[in-house]
């Protein structure tokens, strides 16, 4: 039968029910009741209309059965057709009730955009409506849809149960996918309220139209486990097919279908581009949630049916009209039945008011007649075919099954009553695809990283010998400057490199403890003790090479012999001032503080729903970077001069076989290249507490241990092989003393012997130029009177003698000839024996190198040095 022809059909049933009523109006009283429906088609392009008349038409029966009261009374359905359209359906109501008659209650409204608008106009116009379509959330609010009474659930029943059964498995992370429309949108937002309630983390909230792929895509991204899907039963195939394109099945996921519709899945009967085996194994173990359509008792219900019974009594009236099974065809005619008991109580309760009321004939008024009929409805309990009909808060309480689908039929898993908002599930029935209930996310585990005992006891045992090490070398130097062993050491200098090695390698005890035992207060202080140790060991240990290495630098290069950083406290106390200031600021401005570093997740190969998230813990600032930078920038040039010092004087030769350039030189680079190394490999290895540990105290003991290696690993093996030799008795310390007096003598008669080389190769150009004159006047003289030349000389000379011995003679002669002769017969013995090797000096037989003076700074280099 075509749909044109079922619909006059269906208007033709209609038109003799209104035209029998006043034949049985005689034995029955009529009740006028609307029944709004749009006659020509309805959601999804069906004809609802026609598909629920066999419903209307068995309650209407059932009703002529029924006794007294309820069997006195007759609905007589007057059919306003609404079109889905708000305005022709506000226009054909105001119509009808301006003709009449009067109407107290209006049953049906399908169409959610009618129901909305005729809903919050009932009020006014003194009408109840009874729904059997009605399931939006927003019609819940009862302070605008007072009037209107629903027997379908409402789908935020539906919510409710979804909500329920993600707190039982506690899944707290979940994506939505929804279909575009106008009910399944307001679905969604019910149901984000809802979640934000329960506090329910929503990933990702995708809505599709067309393209069911790509929002599936997004979720798959952002790897969610529970998808809550809505969509329409023709949507149901293409969903699950891009599910299964796209791998989104299986024991990593699990699907909530949250559908209004009753009716079940009918995968594959729609093209979709996989086949039903893909179908099923992409929706397999999915969970369908839904109300329940027809109730579950085997019991007789009001109208004498069983749920059974009543099905099977539909189908047949169906199947001899042609029409196509509505899912709501339950509700219609549990409606028709609520309609019809709660119109007979009112009626009855004005017949009574009426026949034994004190003031008789007098009629219930329009406004107490809706007021009544409100409350009956409100009020009214009887067991349909649907289930218990009763109302709470203007709600339908019912009950939403839980349907799985476990290889290709529904299981019925459990229950939500919305009555008493709980959830039962049949644990047996309910299967996972997986060991258990799915995870609702990629499980991170916490994982902190911290430095093992064992690498921990490794490195420390390592920097407590490098310690003891030091210490020793220490005590050595320092009882070799009182006992005088060691004339070649370099005296405060390598005090303050040992002092140096000693912070550096203290640095290292206190880097690798454990900071979960560790409370903050404990471990800032220990940040800052680590610090402080470092930098100031490295700074002194460094500044007592380069005082070192410029020492041999300014005598060999650039000839001289005093300059200010030979001066080592002077250059160690400057630099450790700058230390001491740059670190000082950066305690007071910016503290160091524990700092927690989150890393990147990495997964594991063997369980993608197993990742593992390292933790790390550091010492840090807020502006770490520009400390860091600070601190380089002065350390930085320092090791670059001490770098092109050492290369100035690697090929320097030194004298004796404990002291050489070569090996200052060679420690100053490799101080350099560690110190460079340290820092780059700190900064590489910052994620990793463990690696960074290892890295920096390995480089920091390397350093440490090379340097004693090469500065003072020659001494002692020229102590150890020379012992015998540098022992003295200490008869002899007393000797060593004034040997120590007369060498300080010895450098005096330096100072003054330099001045008095002066002053003779002056004199001695005088006497040059003297003599050369006096020849010149005697080749004069000589021709004339050679007798009397001699005469007259002589009798100076006789006269000089006299007069000297009489009396001083004048400042001009003292630069005489005779004078001058005369002092360096007197002085040149002196100048011999202030050289003797007794007091430091050298032999006669090195007289040669009276005439050079480096020979003079060559042995003082290696004196002091």
């Amino acid at each position: 039968m075509e749909p044109r022809a079922r619909v006059e059909a269906f208007r033709l049933l209609v038109c003799l029910l209104v035209l029998l009523g006043p034949g049985l109006a005689q034995v029955r009283h009529p009740l006028p009741v609307l029944w709004m429906m749009p006659v020509s088609s309805g959601s999804g392009g069906e004809n609802l209309t026609a598909a629920v008349a066999p419903a209307v038409r068995l309650a209407l029966e059932d009703l002529q059965r029924q006794p007294a009261p309820l069997g006195n009374y007759q609905i007589q359905l007057q059919l306003l057709d609404s079109q889905c359209d708000p305005a022709t359906s506000l226009k054909a109501l105001f119509d009808v009730l301006w003709a009449g008659p009067k109407f107290l209650l209006l049953m049906g409204g399908v169409c959610p955009s009618v129901t909305t608008l005729i809903a919050r106009a009932l009020p006014a116009l003194n009408l109840v409506q009874v729904s059997f379509a009605a399931s939006s959330p927003s019609l819940s609010n009862r302070k605008w849809y007072g009037n209107l009474f629903s027997l379908v659930p409402s789908d935020r029943a539906l919510n409710q149960a979804t909500v329920k059964l993600l707190q039982r498995y506690k899944w707290s992370r979940v994506g939505v996918v929804t279909q575009e429309g106008p009910r399944l949108s307001e679905m969604r937002k019910d149901l984000m309220r809802q979640l934000l309630k329960a506090e329910v983390q929503v990933v990702s909230t995708e809505s599709f139209s067309a393209d069911v792929c790509s929002s599936l895509r997004r979720l798959k991204e952002r790897d969610v486990r529970i998808i809550i899907a809505h969509f329409e039963e023709d949507s149901v195939s293409q969903v699950f097919c891009c599910a299964y394109r796209l791998g989104l099945f299986g024991p990593r996921f699990q699907w909530l279908v949250v559908d209004g519709g009753w009716a079940g899945w009918r995968l594959g009967w729609q093209a979709s581009g996989c086949s039903v085996e893909d179908l099923l194994t992409a929706a397999d173990g999915s969970i369908r949630l839904q109300a329940r359509g027809l109730g579950s008792s085997n019991m007789a219900g009001v109208s004498g049916r069983t749920p059974q019974e009543y099905q099977d009594a539909y189908l047949r009236e169906r199947s001899q009209e042609g029409s196509k099974v509505s899912s709501l065809h339950g509700f219609v005619y549990d409606a028709v039945w609520l309609s019809a008991r709660a119109l007979s109580q009112v009626t009855e309760a004005a017949k009574n008011r009426e026949r034994y009321s004190v003031q008789r004939n007098v009629s219930v008024g329009p406004e107490e007649a809706h007021k009544m009929l409100l409350e009956a409805v409100r009020s009214s309990t009887f067991e349909g075919v649907t289930g218990p009909v009763f109302f709470r808060n203007g709600e339908r309480m019912t009950t939403i099954e839980l349907i799985q689908l476990q290889g290709s039929s529904g299981v019925s898993v459990g229950e939500f009553s919305t009555s008493a908002q709980q959830l039962r599930v049949m644990n047996q029935l309910l299967k996972f695809k997986g060991p258990g209930p799915v995870r609702d996310r990629t499980l991170v585990l916490e994982q902190w990283q911290h430095v093992s005992f064992l690498l921990y006891g490794v490195i420390s045992s390592a920097a407590a010998v490098t310690i003891v090490i030091t210490l020793t070398v220490l005590c050595f130097t320092c009882c070799s400057h009182r006992l005088r062993l060691l004339r070649w050491s370099g005296g405060s200098r390598d005090e303050l490199l040992l002092l140096g090695i000693l912070l550096s390698s203290s640095s290292v005890l206190v880097s690798g403890l454990d900071e979960a035992l560790l409370s903050d207060q404990t471990y800032q202080i220990l940040c800052s003790v680590r610090l402080w140790a470092l930098c100031v060991g490295h700074t002194v240990g460094f500044t007592a090479l380069f005082t070192k290495a410029w020492r041999v630098y300014s005598i060999y290069t650039i000839k001289q012999t005093t300059t200010r950083l030979q001066k080592t406290g002077f250059v160690v106390f400057w630099l450790f001032l700058l230390d001491v200031f740059v670190l000082i600021s950066w305690q007071i401005l910016d503290p160091l503080r524990r700092v927690v570093l989150q890393q990147s997740v990495q997964s594991d190969s063997s369980d993608q729903d197993f990742d593992v998230r390292l933790f790390s813990e550091r010492c840090s600032s807020v502006n770490m970077e520009l400390w860091l930078t600070a601190v380089y920038g002065y350390k930085g040039p320092l090791l670059g001069l001490g770098c092109f010092v050492a290369w100035s004087i690697r090929s320097v030769q030194a004298d004796h076989p404990a002291v050489s350039s070569k090996q200052l030189a060679l420690s100053v680079f490799a101080v350099t290249v560690f110190s460079v190394s340290g820092a780059s490999g700190s900064l590489l290895t910052s994620h990793n507490p463990p690696l960074q540990f290892c890295v920096t105290s390995s480089l920091i003991l390397c350093c440490d241990v090379f340097t004693l290696c090469c500065m003072f690993g020659p001494k002692f093996v020229y102590v150890f092989l020379h012992s015998s030799e540098l022992k003295q008795p200490a008869a002899l310390q007393d000797a060593d003393e004034e040997e120590e007096e007369l060498r300080r003598f010895n450098q005096q008669l330096r100072s003054v012997t330099e001045m008095l080389d002066v002053e003779i190769e002056t004199i001695t150009m005088q006497l040059y130029e003297d003599e050369s004159d006096l020849k010149t006047q005697s080749l004069a003289l000589r021709g004339r009177n050679n007798g009397e030349v001699r005469s007259v000389v002589s009798a100076l000379i006789s006269s000089e003698d006299t007069n000297s011995d009489r009396k001083p003679q004048s400042p001009h002669d003292i630069n005489s000839p005779e004078l001058v002769r005369r002092r360096l017969s007197v002085q040149l013995p002196i100048l011999h024996h202030s050289y003797m090797p007794v007091i430091g000096g050298v032999s006669a037989s090195s007289s040669s190198l009276f005439g050079s003076r480096e020979a003079f700074v060559h042995h003082d280099l290696l004196v002091t040095a």
